[in-house]
């Protein structure tokens, strides 16, 4: 019996299986042309979640490539683009159900964004030890500073000079950030700009999934300032280093710090 439909058995087979299977492909494709295009993040960007390239198939896994950059929410030109471009970590733990690998550029992107929407610019005006926004706090290290402005309150104007730049290794997110510090002293209804110092900023830090909860660490590696422009005069730069590396765990939110230095 099985002999005799022997051919029959498995043309019906192979047709149930094609039909199947262009019904499962349809039914994908449909999906997959029903997902969004873009994810917004919040009123500047959006996250572009458009494939990029064919699905890749392996004996155990498939992948699919996504393009990932945040994209301003209007339209604007871009300089990074996907093209040939390889995740800079991969997970190698094939026990797991779901690897994620990120190209730095999904950063780069982000932080070219927010750097052209101006994001970030920030104005320090209230720490707090209070104290140290006001020129008496500093009459040792700048003399200059309260000797022409005494007992006047300041604040920090900080503003980054270009986008951070950010390197992905295997267990590192390192970033480069370049930015201007103007001091300004407050005084009657007056803001006075009176010292600008520039820094360059390293640091470098890890991201980790717990559960539902992205955690991680962030240090930081390397600090240099070096004085753009003074309306008092020259400033010991060395002592505004250490007072800042003594400080900004009080001023921004605790960070290791490894390495200062200043360049006159």
């Amino acid at each position: 019996m099985v002999d005799a439909f022997e051919e029959k058995i498995g043309s019906a087979v192979e047709n149930a299986i094609t039909k199947k299977l262009k019904e499962g492909i349809l039914n994908l494709d449909s999906f997959l042309q029903s997902l969004p295009k873009e994810i917004p993040v919040d009123d500047h960007a959006s996250l572009n979640v458009t494939f990029v390239d064919d699905p890749v198939l392996s004996n155990s896994s498939i992948g699919l490539d996504i393009n990932g950059l945040f994209t301003a929410r209007k339209e604007v030109l871009f300089p990074y683009s996907l093209k040939n471009l390889q995740p800079s970590v991969i997970c190698p733990d094939q026990s797991k159900m779901l690897g994620i690998a990120l190209d730095e550029a999904v950063f780069n992107s982000a932080s070219v964004l927010y750097y052209d929407a101006e994001f970030m610019q920030w104005i320090v005006d209230k720490v707090p030890d209070q104290s140290l926004l006001n020129t008496a706090e500093w009459r040792f290290i700048i003399p200059q500073l309260y000797r022409k402005y005494p007992n006047d309150d300041m604040n920090l104007n900080i503003s980054l000079s270009s986008p951070p730049v950010i390197r992905v290794s295997q267990h590192n997110i390192d970033a480069m950030v370049y930015a201007d510090l103007i001091i300004d002293v407050l005084e009657a209804d007056k803001v006075i700009p009176v010292a600008c110092i520039s820094l360059v900023i390293r640091g470098s830090g890890s991201v980790k999934i717990l559960g539902n909860k992205l955690t991680g660490s962030v240090k930081l590696n390397d600090f240099t300032m070096s004085l753009n422009w003074s309306q008092i005069g020259k400033l010991r730069l060395g002592l505004i280093q250490v007072l800042f590396c003594t400080t900004s765990p009080k001023i921004i939110s605790p960070t290791q710090i490894s390495h200062c230095k200043s360049t006159n």
